[in-house]
């Protein structure tokens, strides 16, 4: 069976997503989703709302993430998240697991160049 890059580059992309979300709510006293995806999308995390909806209501669910109504000037009130105390804890984890990885992915390269010289 054929690995295709774009499949594994999109799992990888999910796999952080959690992380990528919590951590720009969390820069944020309130964050509008649309506002999200634009960081997300600068960030070359490429999300649409189909993704990002679901996401923000298993992170609420999970008492991550709370949200307010606020009023709009150009239509029906808007919903904006803010990150909960136990969301900062669990933020806190996961950007601890990512570190970890990120330096078990390093050092596995670098064994991996030292092996080809």
């Amino acid at each position: 069976m054929e690995l295709k890059i774009e499949n594994t580059k999109a799992q990888m992309r999910k796999g952080v997503l959690e992380l990528c979300v919590l951590s720009i709510i969390s820069k944020e006293e309130a964050a509008y989703p649309t506002d999200i995806i634009t960081k997300l999308k600068e960030s070359k995390l490429i999300v649409v709302e189909g993704t990002l909806y679901p996401l923000l209501n298993r992170l609420k669910d999970a008492s991550l993430l709370d949200y307010t109504w606020k009023e709009s000037k150009s239509g029906p009130p808007r919903k904006y998240y803010q990150i909960t105390t136990q969301g900062i804890e669990f933020l806190s984890e996961l950007r601890s697991t990512w570190d970890e990885l990120n330096h078990a992915v390093n050092q596995s390269q670098n064994n991996l160049k030292s092996v080809k010289k």
